[in-house]
């Protein structure tokens, strides 16, 4: 495999923490809901994945269990917010510290201080046949870990679901105009709330995949931003998924040159090879943002008694 294969399949692998939570961040946006826990949500599921997997013994059942965790703040997230009208910002922020702390107490509580963290298995890679077998193509998208066609999947299922169903035009319509959907029949109070729900679950999922493929463990710092990215990514995409997936093909190649940079031994300090995803998506959003199409309520609750 040569190198620039290799950094491609890379990339690959890298985009689906991306993917995930930005998905999740969209969908949940897509109804109104804004979430800004996914740093914390990705923390939780990265210790809930991990704890689960080495007790119980299964990489699926943590995903699963890292999934409902996620799920459930996402549900609390879209509950209080439709339900009392609490602002979604300090709710999400409130959510993010909790998750936070949540994720090291529980890996203080199972694991407790060692020398020698534990460790688990990674996903292995699972080749589709025939498909694999393509120069260069097969070996980057067809032959990876079974996350990376979920997450891949996932996108198009979104997409097909918000422009081509008419359950997709009744979710878009509850975040761009929710009292029209609420005069059509359209239930925005459970609508934001599945949607959070969804959101919530997704995200936990790609701090779940952390642990599983990159080191095999869980530490406080494995997130590392990726969460404050996927909003980003959210904008930068436009609240679409098919931009969605291709803006995390940009923000998981930034990351992976980054690492390549490092490990290379080229004479620059680590500490600006790090910051360089970050100032390359701050200069990205400058221009993004210009043409970003945001949902209009965005942020907003929904009062049927009000005017607006």
């Amino acid at each position: 495999m040569n190198e620039a294969t290799s950094f491609l399949q890379l990339v690959v692998t890298a985009m689906v923490p991306f993917i995930l939570a930005a998905q999740g961040t969209m969908i949940a946006g897509r109804a109104g809901v804004f979430n800004v826990a996914q740093e914390g949500l990705m923390m939780l599921g990265a210790s809930v994945g991990f704890l689960v997997s080495l007790k119980m013994g299964g990489n699926l059942v943590g995903l699963l269990v890292a999934a409902l965790v996620g799920a459930a703040f996402g549900w609390f997230l879209g509950w209080v917010t439709t339900r009392f009208r609490l602002d979604q910002f300090v709710i999400g922020l409130a959510l993010f510290f909790a998750a936070t702390g949540i994720a090291s107490l529980l890996y203080k509580v199972v694991i407790g201080v060692t020398l020698k963290p534990p460790l688990i298995d990674t996903l292995p890679d699972l080749e589709i046949p025939l498909l694999s077998s393509i120069p260069v193509v097969g070996t980057v998208l067809f032959t990876q870990d079974v996350m990376v066609y979920f997450a891949f999947l996932v996108s198009g299922l979104l997409y097909w679901m918000l422009y081509r169903t008419n359950l997709g035009l009744k979710l878009r319509s509850v975040g761009e105009n929710p009292k029209a959907a609420d005069s059509l029949g359209v239930s925005v109070a459970r609508t934001r709330i599945w949607c959070s729900t969804a959101g919530g679950a997704l995200m936990a999922l790609a701090g779940a995949y952390l642990p599983m493929t990159y080191t095999g463990t869980y530490t406080e710092g494995i997130v590392a931003g990726r969460g404050w990215l996927a909003i980003a990514l959210a904008f930068f995409g436009g609240w679409r998924p098919q931009y969605i997936l291709a803006g995390s093909a940009f923000f998981a190649g930034m990351e992976v040159l980054a690492l390549r940079v490092q490990v290379g031994g080229v004479d620059i300090p680590h500490q600006f090879i790090s910051m360089l995803p970050y100032a390359a998506t701050l200069l990205v959003m400058m221009f993004a943002l210009r043409w970003a199409s945001v949902p209009a309520f965005l942020g907003r609750n929904y009062d049927r008694e009000s005017r607006h």
